[in-house]
């Protein structure tokens, strides 16, 4: 029995006369088109989601606290060849959170898809020396700041009738942690945030994932993989026996921001190189 290729193309969008070979000319990867917000995109895992977005033909906001380093960035996206300006946004600030929204909107139009990458860890060490100043701070930007910038964008999806929210989470949201406690409190609050947006607003066409990094070699992370000895326990105790890149990051949200990934909302994908599967 030959596959069910109507059906597929139906769940995608591409024509009822769609066949295989058409479908394999189709790239399920193409953002043309698309208006893309990534905060925390001036560096590391952002900024390469967000160079992966242009190469996919979107039009991308590079946003960060400084605006600056923003210009920079999406002048660096531009002189690639892709579309790219920069809005500065601190995410705890809801004033700034609307011009971030507004601003992107007046410039490329509503947005289509939303990258919340930005995030702050102000304590390390343990629960009982967090004050409860740096805990709430730490929830106020990673999971009130990500709540709120959905509820800025999600109602421009409502009306296009398709969506996407991407929410980059932590491994440290997903195992115990006994050194970043309020951080990666707040990053296992992400992961359940993007299922209640994707149970919620999944009948507006919106799609509501998170992705969760490994130690991945970024500015934010270096005091672990710069730290040799920790380094190497991490190396050994990953399946591909390597630390992740920002590169490593971005073929997961192209997926989840392009045709490829229709039909996935409310999951968790782990990108580490196999080290939490091992129970690692």
């Amino acid at each position: 029995m030959p596959p069910p290729w109507p059906r597929i193309c139906d769940a995608v969008g591409y024509p009822k006369h769609a066949s295989l070979a058409t479908m394999k000319i189709q790239n399920l990867f193409d953002l043309s088109g698309k208006v893309a917000v990534v905060t925390g995109s001036t560096k590391g895992i952002g900024r390469a989601i967000a160079e992966a977005f242009a190469h996919h033909g979107a039009k991308v906001v590079i946003s960060g606290r400084d605006s600056k380093t923003c210009d920079e960035t999406a002048q660096s996206i531009q002189a690639s060849g892709g579309t790219a300006t920069g809005i500065a946004c601190d995410i705890s600030d809801a004033d700034a959170q609307a011009n971030l929204i507004q601003t992107t909107t007046d410039r490329f139009g509503p947005v289509d898809i939303l990258v919340a990458n930005a995030a702050i860890n102000l304590h390390a060490g343990s629960l009982l020396d967090t004050t409860a100043e740096n805990f709430n701070a730490t929830i106020e930007t990673n999971l009130t700041g990500v709540m709120q910038l959905a509820q800025w964008v999600i109602p421009g999806m409502q009306a296009a009738g398709a969506g996407s929210i991407i929410l980059i989470s932590s491994v440290g949201g997903l195992q115990g942690n006994s050194l970043l406690g309020p951080y990666s409190i707040s990053k296992a609050g992400v992961i359940q945030l993007a299922r209640n947006i994707a149970a919620e607003f999944g009948k507006d066409g919106i799609r509501a994932n998170a992705i969760v990094p490994g130690l991945v070699k970024t500015d934010f992370a270096s005091p672990l993989w710069q730290n040799a000895e920790m380094a190497q326990e991490r190396i050994d105790k990953t399946p591909l026996r390597r630390l992740g890149e920002p590169e490593d990051l971005a073929g997961a949200a192209v997926y989840l921001a392009s045709r490829a990934g229709a039909w996935t909302t409310a999951q968790t994908i782990v990108v580490d190189g196999g080290a939490v599967m091992m129970g690692r």
